[in-house]
Order: C-alpha cells, then structure tokens, then sequence
C-alpha cells in the first residue's frame, strides 16, 4: 500500500506551498488536514488553494460543508479515508498537508468512540442539574468513572454531562480515551514513535517543516498584508453578519474574531489587524508544540530556501518513491 506522504508545519511556515511542488513531483493529489478549510467560502482568512493551485494538483477535503454546519473529527476521518481510497485506486500518492493536529491524530490512530449523543439523557441530566446542582452529577460521576472526575471540576455541568453521556452509550468511562492518547504527549520522540503510531492505520512518512522564529514572525506578517489585500475584510465581514448562524469552530477562528471590535466600532482597522498577527503568532507557537510530538522527519528551510529545492530533496529523499 502507498505510504501517505504528509507535510506537517505551522501556519505560514509554507507547508501547503511544498506540499503542492511534492505533489506535482510524486503524481501525487493533495488531502487537506485543516480543521477550517473544509467551510465553503472562507477562504481568504484560511488560505485555501486556489484555482491555480486545484488545476496543478487535485485537492481534496476542501469545501465540504456550509460554515452554518457542524463538522468533527469524525467526520473528517470519513472524507479523508474516502479520498485516499480513491487516490490509492487512481494509482496516485496520498499528500497530506494541514495545520490540525488532532485530525492527523485521528486519522491516523483512530477516535476513542464516545461521539454519540443522547438528547434525552442530556435534556434529564441537565434538569437534574437545574433541580440538585452540579454538584450531584459529579458525585455520581465519581462513583461511575473516578478517573474523569478528578479531571472535571465539580461546577463544569458541560464534561460532566458528557462524560455521564459517555458512560450510559458506550458502558465504559470517558477516562479510557485518556489512556488512548497518554503517550502523545511522551517527551522521548522514540516513545512516541512506537506508542502513538505503534498501529497506525495507514503506513505513512511524516515530515516536519521547521523555520526560525523571527522568519515565521515576518511571514505572518507578509500573509496578512496579503489577506488585507485580497478581500479579508469582506469575508470577515459576512461572518460578522450572520454569526448567529454560523457554527462555532468558524465563528472563533484565528482570523475573524479579532475583526468583530471593528465592525462594531470599538476598535480601527489597524488595531483589529494588530489582533490577528498576534492570535496567529499564539497559533503558531501551540501548533509548534503540538507537532514537535510527532514522530516526523525534521526539514529546516532558510528564509531564502527555495521551496522548488526543498520538494526537490524531499523527493529524492525520504519521500522517494
């Protein structure tokens, strides 16, 4: 079977650039990996691929379902498992590329199944909430699954509703998917390595693209002045406008929300734009500390590195076929 071949690395550190040259060089087709490109029509804010980019190399996972809709984990495992599947059937290469860590966690090892949901309980426990107090439903929590509730504080009705919900569809505690993903966070690569892919269910060679700070601070920098110029703030604008409708993963994403003080007029356009270079800035530093956990093969790029070079070595490299 084809090993994915998957490109990891912060926003703006140009990942889905040299997925793309790898792509092209591979006969490959690219799956997304972005927890906001699968919204049709958000695209300025989340750099989608465009046109050009979707001629070059088909795309896949992009566009999937309205920003008024919910979209999980869940289902992202279904399209990107359909879309390799049908890679795989055209004789091409997979070539993942994407920011969302938990995606390629997902796809690659599996979800701890306890993402079914029982409006009826929901609606009793909540009830019971409102008449006796959190506070009771964390004890009976307790005594069910001691694991999850001494990571859930007694006043957090939300996870203590779902890991009730949890226990009653699936018989076992919400603790277990804790036990799934322990080794995740192993600080010895090798042991992440053998435990958090010990049985991954695609065979795979991960890359990591790595730059200095200071270069990943000037393209966030150079990326939004491009945002701004190609329609940024009209497409944050029609988020603003029908934000009671649309879902939450798009209304609270790095690159929207700090625009909504500006349309409300508590803010100038320069202060709003100051916002999204520093929420993207603290979106780079947690993506980087979520990927450094994978077990990838480390790519250092110079600012003046050419990504044509970079897919080059890559092909001729650990990617080679």
């Amino acid at each position: 079977m084809t090993p994915l071949r998957i490109i990891i690395g912060t926003t703006a550190s140009g990942k889905e650039r040299l997925a793309l040259a790898v792509a092209e060089r591979l006969g490959g087709e690219i799956v997304s990996v972005d927890s906001m490109k699968v919204y049709r029509g958000l695209d300025v804010a989340t750099a989608k691929a465009g046109p050009d980019e979707r001629a070059a190399v088909p795309h896949h996972c992009l566009d999937l379902v309205e920003p008024t809709e919910t979209f999980s984990a869940a289902d992202f495992v279904r399209a990107a498992e359909a879309a390799i599947a049908a890679i795989r059937a055209r004789g091409a290469v997979p070539v993942l590329s994407g920011g969302t860590a938990f995606y390629y966690k997902a796809l690659l090892e599996g979800l701890f199944d306890g993402s079914a949901a029982d409006p009826a309980l929901r609606a009793e426990l909540e009830a019971r909430a409102t008449e006796q107090g959190s506070e009771t439903l964390h004890r009976d929590l307790e005594k069910a699954d001691p694991a999850a509730a001494a990571k859930i504080h007694p006043s957090d009705l939300r996870r203590i509703i779902r890991a009730l919900e949890v226990l009653h569809l699936t018989g076992q505690g919400i603790s277990a998917s804790q036990t799934q993903w322990r080794e995740f966070h192993h600080p010895d690569p090798e042991v992440r390595a053998s435990s958090f892919f010990a049985q991954p269910r695609h065979p795979f060679i991960m890359v990591r693209l790595v730059r200095s700070r200071d270069d990943l601070h000037r393209r966030v920098a150079e990326r939004i002045g491009r945002m701004a110029a190609n329609g940024l703030e009209e497409e944050a604008r029609r988020v603003w406008e029908n934000r009671d409708a649309i879902a939450r993963t798009p209304l609270q994403a790095v690159g929207y929300k700090e625009f909504f003080p500006y349309f409300s007029g508590e803010c100038s356009w320069e202060e709003a734009v100051e916002r999204l270079r520093l929420g993207t800035n603290r979106l780079v530093r947690s993506q980087d500390t979520w990927f450094r956990k994978f077990p990838a093969h480390e790519i250092a790029l110079a600012s003046d590195e050419s990504t044509e070079k970079a897919a080059d070595d890559l092909v001729a490299g650990v990617f080679r076929l």
